[in-house]
């Protein structure tokens, strides 16, 4: 168990530099073949992760680059500006992903990912790595499991779990919806339930509007505090190319 853990803090150390390492490889791999770039943005008036405000309730400006190849392993990059407790002096978030998505049998598609979540303006260490894997029926239903050792910058165990759904009315208009689990019982000694309900309209392709309701249980509130958790809605304008 001791090797174990030893491990585990020599994964810690040396993963970023493992994660922007395999980033460029893939990069330059791609580029060299046959390869998409992709890419996002969005205006919101609310960073809600997980159920829980990033931006206390203030708007925010994300964009997102990705690069996958023929044989489905991709890099991608997204960042967005926060707002957390003053201490930590965060004020942006830039998140790094490596991993493969494709078809594993009709109507079914799998995606695996290390995702490395930096924040290069705090004080304070928050960075930390997160294993996710998501699985997907027909394009509309997925089940999603996320897995860190160092669950919210900390040296504990998190183990996040989101059931979700689309459900198309037309060609232009959708309705989504998500509830998620999570564990965060080593860290905090709660864990806590959220759900969220989305109504998604396509403008004019690439640009879609939508709003979004979010709830958490009292437990959120607990370990977040009020100003983080509980109800909120979120209205966000996004486009993607």
């Amino acid at each position: 168990m001791k090797h174990f853990i030893l491990r585990a803090r020599e994964l810690r150390t040396y993963l970023p530099f493992g994660v922007l390492a395999i980033v460029g490889a893939l990069s330059l791999g791609a580029t060299a073949r046959a390869a998409d770039l992709s890419g996002s943005a969005a205006l919101t008036s609310d960073y809600v992760w997980r159920g829980t405000t990033q931006t206390q309730g203030d708007a925010a400006v994300q964009a997102g680059f990705k690069l996958a190849s023929e044989s489905g392993f991709y890099g991608s990059v997204w960042g967005s500006n926060v707002e957390f407790a003053p201490e930590t002096h965060a004020s942006s978030e830039l998140d790094f992903t490596v991993g493969w998505g494709g078809e594993i049998a009709p109507n079914w598609a799998l995606d695996v990912n290390l995702l490395r979540y930096q924040y290069p303006s705090t004080t304070v260490d928050l960075n930390w790595t997160e294993l996710n894997g998501t699985v997907t029926y027909a394009g509309n239903y997925w089940l999603s499991l996320g897995y860190s050792p160092e669950a919210l910058g900390s040296d504990e165990d998190g183990l996040y779990t989101q059931l979700g759904a689309k459900f198309p009315i037309n060609d232009v208009f959708r309705i989504e919806a998500a509830a998620g689990y999570y564990y965060l019982e080593d860290i905090y000694g709660e864990s806590y339930l959220h759900g969220q309900l989305s109504a998604v309209w396509t403008v004019k392709a690439p640009l879609e509007l939508r709003v979004t309701a979010h709830a958490t249980d009292s437990n959120a509130e607990d370990i977040f505090g009020k100003d983080f958790a509980g109800d909120r809605i979120e209205a966000a304008v996004q486009a993607s190319f």
